[in-house]
């Protein structure tokens, strides 16, 4: 049998990569020594988690995929990284798929990794466990198509028998894996949104919406979770400040179940190594009828975002 394609290796190694990484969040929320620093603010906050995490990830996928572009939302050295934080697994389950055929011929300098080793800081520093995420996106050609997204801290409400964290993945053209595919009650325009960077715009565009319930939570890799599991049935963020990172590997998976994730304005957003992080025209994302909300965003809300 032929090796597996470069792309599912990845995958297959992002999946374990991201499930190490759950065990170091959930390590160093047990030593209660949270190390926590500002970086633009109070409500931009970096851990000793996401510093770790960050370090294990891109190093562990570094060394197995050297000509990989791997861009990490923390500014850290890469070169004193420890033994213990290598993960060098993989999961065969992931291997035994076969590649889409648009994906077989990608060699390492074509894909771009997009890390955000810990998404829902602020929620992990005030004990909001479930709203926190590890995001591994894989893009190819500008596109995510690839994506890990693991939650250290699922089930962690359910009781003592319960398997704590959970890791979700998905490819373009196979699907995506780990969760039970729902859809939103039908009828019901529920919008989850942010619950630590609202804005009088974030409200404007939300009230022209006219939803019957608003969740306000942390996270981008969560939020989609709740599409992707029927919670909500659109995403909406009118604001900048979320980043390549934070929508990269959500994106993959939304967009291997057929979701739909843009810009305010209905831009796609673009995942080469060049690009600017900052998604600066804020989020709109669905599992299904886009059209419904991206048709009633007001002209007002979208002209005060530039992309």
């Amino acid at each position: 049998m032929a090796s597996p394609a470069l792309l599912m290796r990845v995958v297959a190694s992002a999946y374990s990569v991201a499930e190490k990484a759950a065990t170091i969040v959930r390590n160093v929320m047990s030593t209660g020594d949270l190390g926590i620093v500002e970086k633009a603010g109070p409500n931009d906050l970096q851990t000793k988690a996401d510093r770790l995490v960050q370090m294990s990830i891109c190093a562990s996928l570094a060394r197995k995929f050297p000509k990989v572009t791997i861009i990490g939302e923390e500014d850290l050295p890469t070169d004193d990284v420890t033994e213990e934080l290598i993960e060098d697994g993989h999961c065969e389950e992931i291997l035994k798929k076969p590649c889409p055929a648009q994906y077989t011929g990608i060699k390492e300098e074509e894909l771009v990794i997009w890390v955000d080793p810990l998404d829902g800081t602020k929620e992990y520093t005030e004990g909001l466990l479930d709203h926190v995420t590890v995001l591994i996106g894989i893009a190819y050609g500008g596109k995510a198509i690839a994506g890990v997204i693991n939650q250290p801290y699922y089930n962690y409400e359910a009781g003592a028998g319960a398997v704590l964290g959970r890791t979700i993945w998905g490819v373009l053209g196979i699907g995506a894996f780990g969760f039970q595919l729902t859809e939103a009650p039908a009828g019901k325009h529920i919008i989850v949104t942010t619950r630590s960077h609202s804005s009088a715009l974030v409200n404007e565009c939300i009230s022209a919406l006219n939803p019957d319930t608003v969740i306000r939570a942390g996270g981008a890799g969560n939020k989609v979770i709740q599409l992707i599991e029927g919670k909500a049935s659109a995403y909406v963020f009118a604001s900048p400040g979320c980043k390549k990172w934070d929508t990269c590997a959500p994106e993959a998976i939304l967009h291997a179940v057929g979701g739909k994730i843009t810009d305010i304005r209905g831009n796609s957003f673009q995942y080469n190594k060049e690009v600017k992080h900052m998604n600066s025209a804020g989020v709109l994302a669905t599992l299904r009828n886009y059209d419904y909300y991206a048709s009633r965003i007001p002209n007002t809300v979208k002209e005060s975002l530039v992309p």
